[in-house]
């Protein structure tokens, strides 16, 4: 896996496109829930992958390790073309905190009548995607636009191996 440098939306449009068909005879040949269960091995995997790609290629352009500020400092391109709408609540080195309050990747979804497994293409990506960039960052949401909510509730913590997520 190779960090890109498409708009996110773009790119998740493209794999959507991809995926449909392929999701859809999975779901003839193995049922719904398997079919969903694979589907989401598979996500969960690619977006660990994509978080390390994305991890080298900051460390290599600027020779620093991975952070906090790092991280967030990515969500330029998951925002690209007006992909989310975001209030910041926190940012500081051990806390990014934010609510997602239109998400243009639920409606994409919805659109191209994948609304049923939109949440495993895209929701299921954020915490393994920053596992993979830098696995002292860890997230913890409660709801998504994609699954009915109100809005998304992204709460990253830096947790170093010495502390504990109690901050």
């Amino acid at each position: 896996m190779s960090k890109t440098d498409l708009p996110i939306l773009e790119q998740r449009r493209i794999e959507a496109n991809i995926i449909k068909p392929i999701y859809d005879e999975m779901v003839a040949e193995v049922g719904v829930e398997r079919a969903k269960a694979i589907l989401k091995n598979a996500i969960v995997k690619n977006a660990i992958s994509h978080g390390k790609a994305y991890a080298e290629a900051q460390e290599n352009a600027t020779t620093q390790t991975t952070s906090l500020l790092s991280f967030h400092a990515l969500l330029p391109q998951w925002m690209a073309n007006g992909a989310l709408e975001i209030d910041i609540l926190q940012e500081n080195e051990k806390h990014v905190d934010y609510n997602v309050t239109r998400c243009r990747f639920a409606e994409m979804y919805r659109e191209m009548g994948l609304g049923e497994i939109g949440h495993i293409l895209s929701c299921s990506r954020d915490g393994t995607f920053c596992t993979g960039y830098d696995p002292k960052i860890k997230l913890a949401r409660t709801q998504t636009i994609m699954e009915g909510a109100s809005h998304c509730d992204f709460r990253y913590r830096y947790c170093p191996d010495h502390e504990k997520d109690n901050d």
